[in-house]
C-alpha cells in the first residue's frame, strides 16, 4: 500500500530517469514527455548545463538564511530586473507563493500610503492562481474552494471576456486586477494583447494595480520572455515560477519601484526563497531562455507545431473542436471528454496532461527538436484515427 496521501489521482506509472524531451521507466520503456511537470522543465531532463551547475553549487553553499546577503540571488535579480520591467524581484519557493506574495504586496502598496479600503483583488472567475487558501479564493472555483472555508474575503470575479462585467465590479475598494496573461488550468485561453492594452488603461484611469500572474506562461514559453510583452504593455506586479528553475523550485515576485516601496523589513519572508542553490540554477536557466536566438527558435518551432496541430484539426473536425494557446503553452480543445483521449496517447507513448474545457494540455521543453514535434504529430494523428 501507499502510504501517501490520496490527493492525487496518479497514474499507476513512474519512471527512474529522464533525458531531453523524454522519460523511461524502471524496464526501458520510452515516453515523449509533453507535460515536463507541467511547464517546469523548461529546458526538458537532465539539461547538461543544468547538471553541471548543481554539481558546481553543491559542492560550495545550499542554504542560508535571508537574514545574509546572498550574492547568488543579487546576481539573479539584477538579471531579471534590466530584461523586465521590474525594478525589485522578490524570491519565493513557488508558484502559488509567488502569487500569494504578489497579493500582499498589492494590499501593502496601497496601507502605506494611506488608503487601506482598497485591499479588494478583482479576478477571472474559475482561473488559477495556486492551492493555498487565499489562492484558491483568487481563482473563484467552487470546486477547489468547497470543504475550505470560512470563504478567504479579499476577492472579486468577473467572467473571461466579460469586459461589461469587469468595469462594473471595479469599486473604491478595488486595489488590483489579477489575471494569469494566458490561463493555463482554465483551458489555455490567451487574453488578446488588445485587451490586455484595455486593462492597462482601466488599471491607470481607475489608479490601481495591475498584477499579471506569468508562473505558466511566462519564462518563453509564450516565445517571448513573459506572454505579456507582445502587448508592449507593463504590468506592476508579476508572479513567475515553474520554467525559471528548470525543474528546480523557484518563484519570485517582479515589481515596480512605486508598488515594492510598501515591502520594508518584516513585512514577508521566505525561509528556502533565493537560497544560493536555486539562484544558481536560475541564473543558468535565464541566460540559456532569455537569449533572442532561443526566444526566435521557440517562436519558430511552435509555429510550425500550431500550424500541424490545425492540419489535424481539419482532418477531424467533429473530433477536435480548437488548437488553443500561444508559443509551446498549447491547448487541443475536444468535443468529447478528453481523459479518455489522453489515456489513448499515453499508450502510444506521448504524455500530455488535462485543463479546464475539454482541453488536452501540450507542453514539450522549450528546446525540443522538431523531429520530436513531428513524433508527436504522428501519435496524435494515430489516436484521432480511432474516434472518426
Amino acid at each position: 500500500m501507499s502510504y501517501l496521501t490520496k490527493n492525487y489521482n496518479r497514474k499507476k506509472i513512474s519512471f527512474t530517469r529522464g533525458k531531453g524531451s523524454y522519460l523511461y521507466t524502471s524496464n526501458g520503456t520510452k515516453y515523449l514527455d509533453f507535460v515536463q511537470g507541467i511547464a517546469v522543465n523548461s529546458l526538458g531532463h537532465a539539461h547538461p548545463k543544468l547538471v553541471e551547475t548543481i554539481k558546481k553549487q553543491s559542492k560550495k553553499l545550499w542554504h542560508v538564511s535571508n537574514s545574509f546577503t546572498i550574492p547568488e540571488g543579487e546576481i539573479l535579480a539584477k538579471k531579471i530586473a534590466k530584461k523586465t520591467f521590474a525594478d525589485y524581484i522578490m524570491f519565493q519557493n513557488s508558484g502559488a507563493e509567488a502569487t500569494e506574495a504578489a497579493i500582499k504586496v498589492a494590499k501593502r502598496y496601497f496601507y502605506t500610503t494611506g488608503r487601506p479600503h482598497k485591499n479588494r483583488i478583482l479576478c477571472v472567475k474559475n482561473s488559477f492562481h495556486g492551492r493555498t487558501l487565499a489562492a484558491i479564493y483568487a481563482s473563484g472555483s467552487k470546486k477547489m474552494t468547497e470543504g475550505f472555508g470560512p470563504k478567504v474575503g479579499g476577492f472579486d470575479h468577473f467572467i473571461f471576456g466579460d469586459h461589461k462585467s469587469l468595469k462594473k465590479k471595479i469599486n473604491k475598494n478595488t486595489a488590483a486586477i489579477m489575471v494569469e496573461t494566458i490561463l493555463g488550468e482554465g483551458g489555455i485561453k490567451v487574453i488578446p494583447d488588445w485587451c490586455l492594452r484595455e486593462l492597462r488603461k482601466i488599471c491607470n484611469k481607475k489608479k490601481i494595480l495591475l498584477i499579471l500572474d506569468e508562473v505558466q506562461c511566462g519564462i518563453g514559453r509564450s516565445g517571448d520572455f513573459f506572454a505579456f510583452e507582445k502587448s508592449k504593455i507593463k504590468p506592476d506586479i508579476v508572479p513567475i515560477a515553474k520554467g525559471i528553475g528548470g525543474g528546480f523550485p523557484i518563484g519570485a515576485v517582479l515589481m515596480n519601484k512605486k508598488v515594492a516601496s510598501g515591502m520594508t523589513a518584516g513585512t514577508h519572508g521566505s525561509t528556502f526563497g533565493g537560497n544560493p542553490l536555486a539562484m544558481k540554477i536560475g541564473s543558468e536557466v535565464f541566460d540559456i531562455i532569455s537569449s533572442k536566438k532561443f526566444l526566435n527558435n521557440v517562436k519558430k518551432n511552435s509555429k510550425y507545431f500550431h500550424d500541424e496541430l490545425n492540419k489535424i484539426k481539419d482532418n477531424f473536425p467533429k473530433l477536435i473542436k480548437e488548437v488553443r494557446g500561444r508559443g509551446f503553452l498549447i491547448g487541443l480543445q475536444l468535443y468529447m471528454e478528453q481523459t479518455k483521449f489522453i489515456g489513448d496517447l499515453m499508450k502510444n507513448k506521448l504524455l500530455t496532461i488535462r485543463a479546464a474545457e475539454n482541453v488536452i494540455r501540450i507542453l514539450p521543453p522549450l528546446n525540443v527538436k522538431k523531429s520530436e514535434i513531428n513524433q508527436a504529430i504522428k501519435i496524435i494523428s494515430k489516436v484521432c484515427l480511432k474516434y472518426k
